[in-house]
């Protein structure tokens, strides 16, 4: 059930000053993938969370004018590509408008659902859809995770202040 809560008229923050809060907040990095109608589509993320241990839930946010959502939305599972520091170029080419996004030098191959899956990834995660909902300009996507593979647990890549970039732990925090 989604529940709207009521808004104050005249409380809201300009967009600017809003986007401008959000980067300083690091973000990890994931590619969306689908095969859908027989092509692969994929979208870069940094809106990716856990929703749930049981059932196993993740979710992401896809903004409502993203040419790719259609596509990716009509398939029938999808995969959430955990990428690696090492891997900016992947995001940003999956961020691109109108470029062949698994064309080389992208590296994949087909999920065991058929969903591609990016090599040289951390993890990857097979996902159902599970629910939707729009909320603002964005749509609200959860998918119950079907499948699991951990590759190697290096560093992630992070979005932060509007660039990738490579997590580095501070050496009192071990």
């Amino acid at each position: 059930m989604t529940e709207t809560l009521p808004g104050r008229a005249g409380r809201a923050v300009g967009a600017d000053h809003f986007r401008r809060a959000l980067a300083v907040h690091a973000s990890g990095v994931v590619v969306i993938t689908a095969q859908s109608g027989g092509v692969p589509v994929g979208l870069t993320a940094t809106s990716f969370s856990s929703v749930s241990l049981e059932p196993p839930l993740v979710s992401f946010y896809v903004d409502r004018s993203s040419t790719t959502w259609p596509l990716l939305g009509a398939a029938d599972h999808f995969a959430v590509n955990i990428l690696a520091s090492d891997q900016a170029e992947v995001a940003a080419r999956f961020a691109r408008k109108g470029a062949d996004r698994f064309a080389p030098p992208t590296r994949w191959r087909p999920g065991p659902l058929g969903a591609p899956l990016l090599l040289g990834v951390s993890a990857h995660l097979v996902c159902l859809p599970y629910e939707r909902a729009e909320v603002g300009d964005h749509i609200l996507v959860v998918g119950q995770v079907a499948e699991v593979e951990t590759h190697h647990t290096g560093r992630p890549l992070l979005y932060h202040q509007g660039r990738f970039g490579r997590f580095l732990p501070h050496p009192e925090s071990r």
